[in-house]
């Protein structure tokens, strides 16, 4: 006789589910902690890079002064005040303002570039595809060429920049409040704009004396030489309250990922997120370009950069694309002043330089899509 055994079945208990969720949970904990604290050290690494770029652009000049001797000016001016020596002169009143100018400017460049592609879900948006570069650069170009100015004074050519940078923005707000705001029409209503101004410029430009024009080239180029205290005070307060702004927007801006309807349905009218967005972007650029000149690629490549690394959680992505803007634009522009010294290279060919096959490095290297 052949005996049977008979099959037992496991009866599965629901406390043993819970113990299995309750580890899972613990495992998703974990991992979403790990990777949270690797986001926040790559941004604390790029702020490190920032500052040790900084302390080695304090030291080149015709003027010598140490590394570590420079890092101490700067704290012993900031503890006890100007001490009336040379070195104290040459690393606050010259160098020390265009290193700061590029840390603010690369900055704001770059969150500028990354909420623009966040909120279009284009790539290749970045803070000139509204047209915000091309409308400076016509507003400088009517100043130097044919002094028609909005006001006089000093700051005549920033001035006109800054309101011309503006006038696009305002076009396309113009004409998306006729029509749907979509992330398309934006960009070729600005991309329309952008030629519109590009070829006024360029009449202008043919009409000019060589001295003018040889002025307006630089300045389309783009430069951090002719920097203030001043100058920086206000490139500052655009980017500082246009970062706590776009940075509050970071979970609304995220939603949009998943498109204008689902954005809708979660309550976020992604049509009105989007012009606030552009006109923050629009403002903060327009801060910048109109004392730089136009600097292209780093609000096209930082957020790249950062979102193949972080992914595109706008809530990191931000202050990193923010950090790394910083640390590239010191970077190229200390290259700027010592690849071929005493001859000083402006900074946006650098950066053309670099972002040009950087770009193309990143794009052809990335192995899955981030959009």
């Amino acid at each position: 006789m052949r005996s049977r055994r008979k099959e037992s079945k496991t009866v599965p208990c629901p406390e043993d589910d819970q113990g299995v969720m309750e580890v899972g949970e613990e495992e998703l904990i974990s991992k979403y902690r790990h990777i949270t604290s690797i986001k926040i050290l790559f941004i604390v690494v790029c702020i490190l890079i920032t500052v040790a770029i900084s302390g080695v652009s304090m030291t080149i000049g015709s003027y010598d002064i140490g590394f570590w001797e420079s890092y101490g000016i700067v704290i012993d001016h900031l503890l006890n005040g100007s001490d009336g020596s040379m070195k104290d002169f040459v690393i606050f009143d010259i160098r020390l303002p265009r290193i700061c100018t590029g840390i603010v400017a690369g900055a704001g460049l770059a969150l500028c570039g990354v909420v623009m592609q966040s909120t279009m879900k284009n790539p290749l948006a970045d803070p000139y595809t509204t047209g915000i570069s091309s409308g400076a650069s016509f507003g400088a170009t009517l100043a130097m060429v044919a002094g028609l100015t909005i006001i006089g004074g000093n700051y005549s050519i920033v001035i006109n920049a800054f309101i011309f940078a503006l006038i696009p923005m305002f076009l396309i707000m113009t004409i998306s409040s006729v029509r749907r705001a979509s992330s398309t029409m934006i960009i070729l209503c600005g991309i329309a704009v952008m030629y519109i101004f590009n070829a006024m410029t360029t009449v202008l430009m043919l009409l000019a004396n060589p001295d003018d024009l040889a002025a307006v080239y630089s300045w389309q180029v783009g430069s951090l030489e002719s920097t203030s205290w001043e100058s920086l005070t206000v490139m500052l307060v655009f980017v500082l309250s246009g970062s706590v702004i776009l940075n509050s927007l970071a979970h609304k801006i995220n939603v949009l990922s998943a498109g204008d309807e689902s954005a809708r349905s979660l309550g976020v009218n992604a049509d009105h997120l989007r012009l606030l967005c552009l006109l923050i972007v629009s403002l903060v650029a327009a801060s910048i370009v109109s004392f730089t000149g136009i600097i292209g690629f780093v609000g096209l490549v930082c957020p790249h950069m950062c979102r193949m690394i972080m992914g595109s959680d706008n809530r990191y992505l931000m202050p990193a694309s923010m950090a790394t803007g910083a640390a590239l634009l010191v970077a190229c522009d200390l290259i700027g002043r010592t690849i071929i010294a005493p001859t000083i290279l402006n900074v946006g060919v650098i950066t053309a330089f670099i972002g040009g096959p950087l770009f193309l490095y990143l794009l052809i290297k990335k192995k899955k899509e981030v959009w």
